[in-house]
């Protein structure tokens, strides 16, 4: 028994942490009146201490010589469990005693079970809140305000124009009365409280900020050793389980706000309306709703390019027939002998037959798809100009112009290591003299090597990325294995319907097969940048996020693209020439790009891969994995959990048990992430796939209406976090932004038909057309110089061929 802890205890009842029981209200405390705004969750497990045999009396007679004062002492054994779970119960009464001296109120569930979980409700008066909101200088609206200039003349009038016709798809959710008029705005200051108005507002949304601030700023000293742990190193050491603000925790309208979301936001009915940006704001804080924000914008932005790629395809469509090259291709009359696929088994064929090919091509591959791409480029431009507008533009009606960075609490893992180390210091100094030397002497050589280490593990990171690289490169090079040995072992069947299909077979399979694999790396991907990331012990979340995003994004990037820069620049360019073709493994020729060209192979390989991420990994994964989650969860709490009658608690499940059920919120880089991934799709190689943005628009609409249904009701509420832009995202899409015109221009000049078909026209057709542009673009080949054992056998080919093309 330890003297500290019976401190703790007394100390506990002291300030009123007791245990009562649960309210009736799910959002308040058992007096109906006290708002519950902050959530605390742990396991307990009551001690199952075994007596030491033989120990009640003569071990009790030493246990009271050694403990006086204390009659009636009994001496039993502890197993391991309990000494973790005593040690974990210290460290919780501890920290909730600091709550409690931070004058936040506290209300504990009874602990009347051999285990289970119990929940740590806790309130903050007025007069922490108003304490806190000006120790964090949080402005507030004073009575004082202020006119905002407006657009003046032909502008003005199309501004009304565009309210008018956008009415009916506003949200119907409370708007400012007069939006011509904007209150100054000025941090908080409990002397200075006539200055301000609507200090309602303070008890609603900046209450979220205030709290968590609150419960990070009671810092935990360990009874071990005087070192300050935040709650986030409480959880992180399992004394915790969760914390987390309830939803519908604050009712500043007549409805309750995620009601209202729920109506106007996260339903898929009403995905033709606008999102309410700033009761967005209001419920999740300034960082979710900039992420809202930015999705919104880039859904609209999708909306001008979907319609000029679906005019791009149609012209497509409505000019093929007049295409004079795919009509020469498709003409049979026109004798073009071609050379044949493959060594030995392929035969001698007519270009007519790749007629099907020819003229899809032209869907893609036109003179309007130039145009595309210059268009796609400008929009691109436009977008990210566009963001930086509404954000400068969010960001002073959300009174964050002056936000600054304020000094982040360090991470559980980074002051876990720091503790250690700090411990091993303390133990040396507690050893004999000869024990202190060896010890210093250990220490010296580990702190050596630790220091090497890190000196080493940059370049050691770099490695591990590189390998992580080329394992991306190395599915792409497997890819192209199955290919060429899939078609050469078509090629060698006796049936004639497989051997003419063969192209569409391999290219059909090996894309699925590719998605398959792309789908797997990047589940794997998103494990090893982690894991790197967590090596380096950042000190600071947003430190950890930004290393975490860099590495993930930059494995991620090159599995989801590797395959298609394959087919746009490298496929068809080291084939050979008939007669000396270059081979792999001995026998193999290597894969040629199709007669109508690559471009339609890259549409193909591009459509499959960007329709399959959408639809199960952003869709069918995001839906499916977290009711799996919660379902698994709510199964392990049921096998744990003792069945025992609780006759203290209710009946009906409070609010902090139906959120502590939800999945936790674990940031917005999965969301960023797919949608950068699928911004890459739309503007990389959108040069051959017009319908990229149609499609991603589409997906958009849904997604847009899954994340809010995702945050609303699948999610605990995430705590509110301050930021005034979107950080490192903004940089890699402008990243990528300059990356798609370098792209774009190289698919045009080198995957595409385009440059030769205008060198063709205005510089060797004698009539200054077309016709004749098949025949200039294929040389000649005597079919006597092949060499021996490559020549077709048994062929089947109507003519006697002496020149192949």
């Amino acid at each position: 028994l330890s003297p500290w802890f019976v401190h703790g205890q007394n100390r506990a009842t002291e300030l009123g942490c007791a245990s009562v029981p649960a309210s009736p209200s799910g959002l308040h405390f058992r007096d109906s009146k006290r708002k519950v705004d902050y959530v605390l969750v742990y396991h307990y497990r009551k001690r199952l201490a075994r007596h030491v045999p033989g120990a009640q009396q003569d071990d009790g007679q030493r246990a009271l010589q050694e403990w006086p004062g204390l009659p009636g002492l009994e001496v039993v054994e502890l197993s391991p469990l309990d000494t973790l779970e005593e040690e974990r119960q210290l460290q919780r009464e501890e920290y909730e005693c600091k709550l409690l001296e931070a004058g936040l109120e506290i209300e504990k569930d009874p602990e009347n079970k051999s285990q289970g979980v119990s929940f740590v409700r806790i309130h903050a008066p007025w007069q922490v809140l108003s304490r806190e909101a000006e120790l964090l200088k949080i402005k507030m609206p004073t009575k004082k305000m202020y006119e905002i200039t407006e657009e003046r003349g032909i502008l003005k009038t199309l501004n009304k124009i565009w309210c008018k016709l956008t009415g009916p798809l506003q949200p119907q959710v409370p708007q400012q009365e007069n939006t011509k008029m904007k209150t100054l705005s000025y941090p908080f200051s409990r002397e200075k409280i006539y200055f301000y108005t609507a200090l309602s507002l303070l008890e609603c949304y900046e209450m979220k900020s205030v709290i968590m601030f609150s419960v990070q700023l009671c810092l935990f000293t360990t009874c071990i050793f005087l070192f300050l742990l935040g709650i986030g190193t409480l959880i992180a050491n399992n004394v915790y389980d969760a914390a987390y603000p309830l939803h519908d925790v604050c009712m500043h309208y007549e409805k309750i706000q995620s009601s209202l979301l729920y109506q106007e936001w996260a339903r898929y009915g009403v995905f033709y309306k606008f999102q309410p940006i700033d009761l967005i704001r209001k419920y999740f804080g300034e960082k979710i709703g900039l992420y809202f924000a930015w999705l919104g914008l880039y859904t609209e932005f999708l909306i001008p390019s979907s319609v000029v790629g679906t005019i791009v395809f149609l012209y497509g469509c409505i000019t093929m027939e007049s295409d004079i090259p795919s009509k020469e291709m498709c003409d049979q009359r026109n004798a073009f002998t071609m050379c044949p696929l493959c060594d030995k088994f392929c035969d001698y064929w007519n270009l007519s037959s790749a007629c099907a090919t020819a003229r899809a091509s032209h869907l893609f591959d036109n003179p309007a798809t130039v145009f595309f791409s210059i268009f796609m480029a400008l929009w691109a431009t436009m977008f990210l100009e566009q963001w930086k507008r509404l954000q400068m533009r969010l960001s002073y009606f959300w009174d964050l112009t002056g936000l600054e960075e304020e000094e982040e609490h360090p991470r559980p893992e980074y002051e876990t290591k720091l503790l250690q180390k700090k411990l091993k210091n303390k133990n040396i100094t507690t050893e004999s003299s000869d024990e202190v030397r060896c010890c210093l002497l250990f220490s010296f050589m580990w702190d050596l090597c630790f220091v090497l280490f890190f000196c080493f593990q940059a370049k050691l990171i770099h490695v591990l990325i590189c390998l992580q690289i080329m394992l991306a490169f190395s599915a792409v090079f497997g890819i192209i294995v199955y290919r060429i040995t899939t078609a050469a072992a078509l090629s060698f069947s006796t049936n004639e319907t497989t051997r003419s299909n063969v192209r569409v077979t391999v290219t059909a399979t090996a894309v699925i097969i590719n998605l398959v694999v792309v789908l797997i790396l990047d589940e794997i991907y998103g494990a090893v940048a982690k894991w790197l990331t967590e090596i380096e012990i950042p000190k600071t979340e947003k430190t950890f996020e930004e290393r975490l995003i860099l590495k993930a994004f930059l494995l991620k990037f090159v599995n989801s693209y590797a395959s298609i820069f394959y087919v746009a620049f490298f496929k068809g360019r080291f084939v050979g020439r008939p007669g000396h073709y270059v081979y792999v493994f001995e026998g193999y020729r290597m894969e040629e790009c199709a007669p109508g060209g690559c471009l339609m192979e890259l549409c193909i390989q591009l459509s499959i891969i960007m329709l399959g991420k959408q639809l199960i990994q952003n869709n069918l994964f995001e839906i499916g994995i977290p009711k799996l989650k919660k379902l698994f969860r709510k199964l392990k709490d049921e096998k744990t959990e003792v069945k025992e009658m609780d006759t203290n608690q209710s009946k009906h499940p409070q609010q902090w048990d139906l959120d502590y059920i939800l999945e936790p919120f674990t940031g917005l880089t999965p969301e960023y992430m797919e949608m950068i991934i699928q911004f890459g799709f739309v503007t990389l190689f959108v040069a051959s796939f017009p319908l990229a943005p149609v499609f991603a628009l589409l997906n958009n609409i849904i997604e847009v209406r899954l994340d809010a249904k995702k945050f609303v009701t699948e999610l605990r509420r995430p705590d509110t976090v301050r930021e005034k832009d979107i950080g490192i995202w903004y940089n890699i899409l402008s990243g990528i932004g300059k990356l798609s015109v370098i792209i774009n221009a190289f698919v045009i000049a080198v995957t595409s038909d385009f440059i030769p078909r205008l060198m063709y026209q205005y510089a060797y057709s004698q009539n200054g057309t077309m016709h004749g542009f098949i025949n200039h673009t294929l040389s000649y080949f005597n079919v006597s110089q092949l060499k021996a054992g490559t020549q077709p056998e048994n062929s089947l080919f109507a003519q006697e061929v002496a020149f192949c093309r």
